[in-house]
Formats: C-alpha cells, sequence, structure tokens
C-alpha cells in the first residue's frame, strides 16, 4: 500500500516588514515548499483589510495579531520586534503551534534549540520543540566552518576576528551608514544616532559597554551560540567582533588548529563538500562583501596553510547577514519543523 502523503502545512509571518521577514517572505515565495497557506500579521494593524502584502504573485492582507488567530497553526515564523518576539514565542506552547523565531530573542535560552540547518538539526525531528530559535548570523557562518572542518580532520581551537555590518541594526544603521557618507563626501556635519561615534569610513571595534570579562555582549553571545550549535565535540573559540562600514555580510577572519596535519588540498577539498560553503573557481573575483551580498551560501576565499603551527590554517570567509545568515537557515528549519505536517 503507497504511503499516505503529509497534508500541506498552514504558516505564518509575523513582521513581514522587517529586515529579516523581509528577506524570508522572499524565501518562501521563491522555493517549493507546499503550502496551505501563509497568513501575514503585524502588531501595528488594528484594523482589518487596511494593510495589504503580497506572496507568490498574490495581494495577501496583512492581519491583526491576537494570539486566537494563531492558534493551531503548523508554524509561525515570528520576525517583528523583541517584544511580540519574546510574547508569541512563549505562547506557542498554550496556543497549540510551534514558533521560529528570527528575532533572536530566545537565543540565550538553554530550553530553546538553537539550530544550524544542515548541523545540528536532528533536534527538530526527534525532540519536536514547540519553540525554536534561528542564530546569529555569524554564529551560522562559524558553525558551518567549523563543522566542516571539525568533520574532517578534527579541531583543537580556532580564532576568528568578525566584521559586522551596519544592517545588524536593521534600516537605522543601513541609513545612518548612508548619511555620514554624504555628510563627509559634502564636508556637512555627522548624524550620529544609532552609533556613538563615526562609522562611515571607519571600523569600530566597541560600539558597546564591555561585559566584566572585557568582551562586548555580541562577542560574548556569538561565542556561546556556536558552543551550543557544534557541541560537547566542538573546540574552544576565541573571537572578536569589529563593526565595519558595509552595508550587509559579515566578513570572517578565521584561524583554525586542526587535530591532525593536513595538505591545503585536503582542507579545501574538504570544505568543498559542504553544500553551505562555496570556493570560488580561479579566475573569479575576489570574495568580499561587495560580491558576496544578496548570494545564498558562505563564500570561502583564501585558505592559507600556516608555516608556523602544525595542523594550523587562516581562512577568510563573506556570508550575507539576510540570506544565508538568517533567511535560508530559517527556511532549512522551516522544513523540518513542517515536514510532517
Amino acid at each position: 500500500m503507497a504511503a499516505t502523503r503529509s497534508r500541506k502545512p498552514r504558516l505564518a509571518l509575523v513582521g513581514a516588514d522587517s529586515l529579516r521577514g523581509k528577506e524570508m517572505l522572499g524565501v518562501l515565495a521563491a522555493k517549493k515548499l507546499p503550502l496551505a497557506s501563509l497568513e501575514l500579521f503585524d502588531p501595528e494593524v488594528e484594523e482589518e483589510y487596511s494593510k495589504l502584502g503580497q506572496f507568490r504573485g498574490e495581494a495577501k492582507v496583512v492581519h491583526a495579531l491576537t494570539p486566537a488567530a494563531l492558534e493551531g497553526l503548523d508554524l509561525v515564523i515570528l520576525a517583528s520586534d523583541a517584544e511580540t518576539g519574546l510574547r508569541y514565542g512563549r505562547l506557542a506552547a498554550e496556543r497549540d503551534y510551534r514558533a521560529l523565531d528570527l528575532g533572536e530573542s530566545f537565543n540565550a535560552d538553554a530550553a530553546v534549540p538553537l539550530v544550524v540547518a544542515g548541523v545540528n538539526d536532528a533536534v527538530l525531528r526527534t525532540s519536536k520543540p514547540r519553540l525554536v530559535a534561528n542564530p546569529h548570523p555569524a554564529t551560522i557562518a562559524l558553525a558551518h566552518l567549523l563543522a566542516a572542518l571539525r568533520d574532517g580532520f578534527g579541531l583543537a581551537r580556532a580564532v576568528a576576528v568578525v566584521l559586522e555590518p551596519v544592517s545588524a541594526y536593521a534600516e537605522e544603521g543601513i541609513q545612518e551608514l548612508a548619511e555620514q557618507s554624504y555628510a563627509l563626501l559634502g564636508s556637512t556635519s555627522l548624524s550620529k544616532k544609532v552609533f556613538r561615534d563615526q562609522v562611515a569610513f571607519n571600523l569600530l571595534a566597541r560600539t558597546g559597554k564591555p561585559e566584566p570579562n572585557g568582551f562586548s555582549p555580541l562577542e560574548n553571545r556569538v561565542t556561546a551560540e556556536v558552543g551550543r550549535v557544534l557541541g560537547p565535540v566542538g573546540a574552544p573559540l576565541a573571537l572578536s567582533i569589529v563593526l565595519a562600514p558595509v552595508f550587509h555580510t559579515y566578513s570572517i577572519m578565521l584561524h583554525v588548529e586542526l587535530g591532525r596535519d593536513a595538505a591545503l588540498a585536503e582542507v579545501e577539498a574538504r570544505l568543498r563538500k559542504s553544500e553551505a560553503l562555496r570556493l570560488p573557481a580561479a579566475g573569479e573575483a575576489a570574495v568580499s562583501p561587495a560580491t558576496v551580498a544578496g548570494k545564498d551560501r558562505i563564500a570561502v576565499g583564501q585558505v592559507k596553510k600556516d608555516p608556523a603551527i602544525p595542523g594550523g590554517f587562516w581562512l577568510w570567509a563573506v556570508a550575507d547577514n539576510l540570506t544565508v545568515g538568517s533567511a535560508l537557515n530559517a527556511y532549512g528549519i522551516v522544513r523540518a519543523m513542517v515536514g510532517d505536517a
């Protein structure tokens, strides 16, 4: 007898106007995942039919957000503000829906699985959690890089410097970099509403108050997230984050010490086996924010064998924070969560 086909899932997206929400909506529209329905919600909508969106070429009403409206849905994707994410993430079990948080509201909650699709997503099929968190974009990129190397050679330790884009601070960060760039080129006064210091044509190694260990809350958070994703078979990671004057993409300079020595060709071959990673072919443009923005894979540029440290390698990688660093990882989570809907 033929197996019964699973029914199509019913999804909801909360916050389709946010940067993450727009990218997630675009990914869902482009992918072939069959859906029974996708409803759009906005916490700021008060009157029905007062706001419209679009999905797969069709106009969609953006509904007012209430707990009752989400009850019984297969999956609710939370891409709105932190307060909304916290409220509706906590309501998932009570209101009988599963939720995926894109707003990073639950990333520090040890009771909420933090998932990088293709690295540690087995938990979604075994324990079927009601609430799942999408990791920070830097966590997603680092987890794929380190997991590929760990699985091929083992890892002793890793050190990373991460260049953060202004889009990490939403539309306001993008606007401030643009305004400061125009102001400096036109010799007019700078606007500093989002960043305490000048960000245009500059690098900022510290954008907030450090924690007692001297590292920023974000540095401590990404380090902890990578540890959770890779689990006990990971490797010690030291990490520093620098704010760069680019609109999109996280750029990473990573130094690793493998569990055994290896040839450069072996390491490159191992990285090419990962579906999330891409090494450019000979003659292609250099891997940089300008060439990687909007792309759907983590681009690995130079891989250099460290002559001073056995098993040591330097890697340069760039990942778009809205595509592979958020929405595409979330899509992988969605597929795993509603595959049995």
